[in-house]
């Protein structure tokens, strides 16, 4: 087996339960598993040596390639030898008439198969559980073998039999032409083995995902049809990958502690839900026809409104609400490619975050354009958030990017403010709602006189990062991108002017800000760059627009998959990975182009300016 691979080498499978990264070299490098919040099985992707993983890889050299079966999670490594070829086909099982249970099946579902000429596979089983700090046993059984540590219990069921060491299996598997074996990894509970039940559950996954993948409009033309088509159905995959489908939140990305740049310190954990992604979210469900995934997703947040105080509102929340949020390193794994720390955990979860509450009301402001009607408790917690927003807009607070050195008067956060405070107003003016509506309107012009006051820099024709500070930050696009202002206003066209000048590289990849307080750089930051794509092509700038959407697009992996960031000097994906966020950014920007060139408006984001 080869060290560390390029993030980009990876696919993912996974139930919507939990996640699975399998290497281009046929390793499952990490898993978590009942869950995808719960410790490793499998984390050679954070330390090589002792993280443990699953592969199954030709014993003579190999060319290798990868690919999805069409529009689905199911993947498709394909090995070429000299001797001959062979396939491993991997899974989680899902079924067709799921209807938002659990599945039915547990397990990760590998099928080897010989399609040319003889091929010998290597089989490495290699459990580490609770990220390699409990004691793994595996032991041969009748029909394969099971592993136990940290309480919890694997079955792998294998067609040879596997050479038990105490903590590890391995073993050689020969194929000739048509040979077709099954490896089936169970846990929870047991899953079939046979190979006709393994078939039925491979023919339903499959079916399960193309009935839930996006379709073209019976009739029309695809709006993506010349925008990335196929990563567009790629990343709408991911997003419904990455979904949990008890509560319908969608985790910020399967892994944890994949660096912002190789060899720095800036890992974290991004096994959860963050409020501050809601209206990206339900925008790019809404745009992809998936109304039903937006309401899923925002009825958590929902319920959270009306349960709690929106002081006690947190930034991020787990697949769980009762899940444990305390930062931990584990000093014992080298991080990937010997990036240390590793980070369990997310100390963001205490912070102030104001603008969680404008991304909150502004998704349900999205979300009350569809079917989905705002009344009765739902309003009376978007009421409770406005009323809190118009006491603590001025408190300083943590900003977008959960700075760690102590709060500021962030100009996002307070723009976010503000359109917590609009929306509010928009939804109780359009629906007859009850509220306070003069004092919010006067509350929402206090907010935008003290931003353009003291968040705006003359000197240098443009809004800064923060109060009286000259420091540039990417997420100032989004203030014409929420409303805040005109995209024709010169104070706009000046700040973003400034993002191109002082944050894009000549290729227009995006830095997220000039500099902070925490040690070692940080790539580009992918979503921000989608944002200068959205910025530019309301802006008329459309060709500059689409040249950036497809610099962007060509650093995908080839699978159609993109984390958090990108090395902007050798292409390096960075980041944990696969990175929602940076797929939401990829649909809405897709919308954009498509409206721009065609002249056409479908997406009601809100741009108006009050």
């Amino acid at each position: 087996m080869s060290d560390y691979k390029p993030l980009s080498d990876y696919g993912i499978i996974g139930n919507l339960e939990t996640c699975a990264l399998v290497g281009r070299d046929g390793a499952i490098d990490w898993c978590c598993l009942p869950r995808l919040n719960s410790s490793s099985v499998f984390a050679a992707l954070l330390d090589d040596e002792i993280g443990g993983r699953f592969a199954i890889y030709p014993t003579d050299e190999y060319e290798a390639e990868q690919q999805y079966m069409e529009r689905t999670n199911v993947l498709q490594t394909t090995f070429h030898t000299e001797s001959g070829t062979a396939r491993v086909t991997d899974f989680m099982p899902l079924s067709p008439d799921n209807e938002g249970n659990q599945p039915k099946v547990r397990g990760i579902y590998r099928n080897v198969s010989c399609t040319e000429g003889d091929v010998d596979l290597a089989v490495e089983f290699d459990p580490r559980f609770d990220y390699a700090r409990a004691d793994s046993r595996v032991e041969s059984i009748s029909d394969g073998v099971v592993a136990s540590g940290d309480a919890r219990r694997l079955t792998l069921s294998s067609p040879l039999d596997l050479d038990c060491s105490d903590s590890a299996a391995d073993g050689t598997l020969s194929l000739s032409e048509y040979d077709n074996e099954w490896f089936v990894l169970e846990y929870g509970t047991r899953a079939p083995t046979d190979d006709d039940s393994c078939e039925h559950l491979l023919d339903n996954t499959v079916e399960f995902w193309r009935d839930w993948a996006h379709t073209c409009p019976d009739g029309e033309d695809c709006p993506f049809a010349d925008y990335g088509h196929d990563m567009v159905v790629r990343s709408d995959l991911t997003l419904k990958l990455l979904t949990y489908q008890g509560t319908g939140g969608i985790t910020a990305a399967p892994t944890t502690s994949l660096p912002e740049v190789v060899g720095g310190v800036r890992n974290w954990d991004y096994r959860y839900n963050w409020i501050r992604d809601g209206a990206f979210t339900v925008r790019a469900f809404g745009n992809l026809g998936d109304t039903q995934e937006a309401v899923n997703y925002l009825d958590d947040f929902l319920e959270l409104g009306q349960s709690v105080d929106p002081a006690d509102l947190q930034p991020i929340y787990g697949l769980q609400h009762g899940s444990t949020y305390e930062e931990q390193e584990l000093d014992h794994l080298e991080g990937y490619r010997n990036s240390a720390p590793v980070r369990i955990g997310n100390g963001a979860a205490d912070q102030l975050q104001l603008g969680i509450y404008g991304e909150l009301v502004l998704a349900i402001n999205q979300l009350s354009w569809s079917d989905r009607s705002i009344a009765g408790d739902d309003w009376e917690a978007v009421r409770e958030i406005v009323d809190y927003v118009c006491e603590v807009w001025e408190r300083p607070d943590a900003g977008i990017w959960e700075m760690r050195s102590g709060p500021k008067q962030f100009v996002h956060s307070k723009a976010m403010c503000w359109v917590a405070v609009d929306r509010g107003i928009r939804m109780a003016e359009n629906d007859g709602h009850d509220a306070p509506l003069d004092e919010w309107r006067d509350e929402r012009s206090r907010i935008k006189e003290t931003v353009l006051e003291r968040g705006f820099d003359d000197d240098q024709n443009s809004f800064t990062q923060a109060f009286d500070d000259d420091q540039l930050d990417a997420s100032l696009l989004l203030l014409p991108l929420s409303g805040f202002l005109p995209f024709d206003d010169p104070r706009i066209q000046g700040t973003i002017e400034s993002v191109i000048d002082r944050l894009a590289t000549d290729d227009g990849l995006v830095y997220r800000y000039e500099h902070d307080e925490m040690p070692g750089d940080e790539g580009t930051f992918v979503l921000c760059s989608f944002w200068l794509v959205d910025c530019l092509a309301r802006m008329g700038r459309v060709d500059r627009a689409r040249e950036i959407f497809e610099t962007i697009e060509d650093h995908f992996s080839p699978l159609g998959l993109v984390s958090e960031e990108i090395d902007p000097e050798t292409g390096d994906l960075l980041g944990n990975y696969p990175q929602a966020f940076s797929h939401i950014g990829f649909v809405n920007s897709a919308l954009f182009l498509h409206e721009a060139e065609t002249d056409t408006e479908i997406q009601p984001f809100g741009h108006r300016s009050v």
